[in-house]
């Protein structure tokens, strides 16, 4: 007896003479094939085959154009697990048959047929069909789960990115906004220069991390309306490694580690004067050397409590002149080429206008560039 889920199968027989094919059609309803659909014109067999799902095809060789040899080669790209595939023909030949399995057949019964062999023959491929599907379709709920589970942990990544974002945020009175552009302006400098779509997505994630260290600076300082003194200076620079040892343990995530990267990196610059490390060149992660850049964009293009937004052609400027000091100059080639996009996101997700607008006129008698070098770069 077939079981019931091999009954169901969707059976089609080719042959292009008719006795032949009525005798096949009634063994495999007698054997308890429900579902079995005969042709004997092959094209429309074809048309059928290469439109629709099936489950096993019986098919004769030597038949008009298309003939059993043109079939097999139409449909070689087919999951021969899930889709067998049975010659039954009068051509007996070993060319013919290895030409036949080579182009793709399963099993190959020469004529004249021994109908329970053929059946047995039948049962079988249909019993490799249907446990093939089975597992696909095993597979491919198992794929969707994972796929909404690794959803579900991104999205809490994402959050608590956020949280966490947003807790150093508000120590130095930095905006949400300004947290969603850092992600932004990252991930497309990273997809424009050619970083996978998941790497892209990571940037965007992880970047907004960047400043989380200073956390653990004092507020005095965080908040100091005035520049630092040198021992300010290097406790405000010690945010790098606050940050990094926050985001940084042996649990860590590739997205965590990743944050963990452009916390420490993202004040070093190119020519060896940075922080923490003073690294140079390409031995500062290409993270830190993106995250520099979007930084220092952002602080420039944004008004902040103690200076107004630079321009556009203010900031391009700023970015050309640091080209090869400050920053990677290959990025800032990137940079200019994608400036109109960054403008684009800057514009889309503006701040507010800062209301502690006293304290321009407290810094006032500081150069911005002054100001800048202690705050943003």
């Amino acid at each position: 007896m077939l079981p019931e889920n091999v009954k169901n199968a969707a059976v089609v027989l080719v042959d292009d003479t008719p006795a032949n094919l009525r005798l096949l059609e009634s063994s495999m309803k007698a054997f308890g094939l429900r579902n079995v659909r005969a042709f004997s014109d092959s094209a429309a067999a074809l048309d059928w085959l290469q439109g629709m799902a099936w489950d096993l095809l019986v098919l004769d060789l030597d038949m008009p154009a298309p003939n059993g040899f043109d079939i097999l080669k139409a449909l070689e790209d087919r999951d021969r697990s899930a889709s067998p595939i049975i010659v039954v023909s009068a051509l007996s030949r070993p060319e013919d048959r290895r030409k036949g399995l080579s182009l793709g057949a399963n099993d190959y019964i020469c004529k004249p047929l021994d109908l329970p062999e053929l059946l047995l023959r039948v049962r079988n491929s249909l019993a490799l069909s249907v446990a093939t599907q089975s597992l696909r379709t095993e597979r491919d709920q198992l794929d969707q789960a994972v796929f909404a589970r690794t959803a579900q942990l991104r999205d809490s990544y994402q959050s608590i990115i956020g949280m966490l974002s947003r807790a150093a945020g508000y120590r130095e009175n930095e905006t949400e906004r300004h947290v969603m552009r850092i992600g932004e302006y990252a991930a497309l400098i990273a997809r424009a220069i050619g970083l996978t779509e998941e790497q892209c997505e990571n940037m965007r994630l992880a970047m907004p991390m960047h400043d989380i260290g200073k956390i653990g600076i004092p507020e005095e300082i965080l908040k100091k309306s005035g520049p630092f003194t040198p021992e300010q200076r290097e406790i405000m620079q010690h945010h790098a490694r606050i940050g990094y040892h926050i985001l940084n343990d042996s649990k860590a995530t590739p997205l965590t580690q990743l944050a963990a990267e452009i916390a420490l990196f993202h004040h070093e610059h190119w020519d060896g004067q940075g922080y923490p490390q003073g690294l140079k060149g390409e031995d500062i992660p290409l993270s830190g050397r993106i995250a520099a850049i979007c930084d220092v964009y952002d602080a420039l293009r944004s008004a902040r409590p103690y200076k107004t937004a630079w321009s556009a052609e203010e900031t391009l400027a700023f970015f050309r002149e640091r080209s090869g000091s400050h920053f990677d100059p290959e990025l800032v080639h990137v940079f200019e080429r994608i400036f109109d996009q960054l403008e684009g996101i800057q514009s889309s997700l503006v701040d507010e206008e800062p209301k502690s607008l006293e304290e321009l006129a407290r810094m006032a008698g500081s150069p911005i560039s002054d100001i800048l070098n202690e705050r943003d770069l």
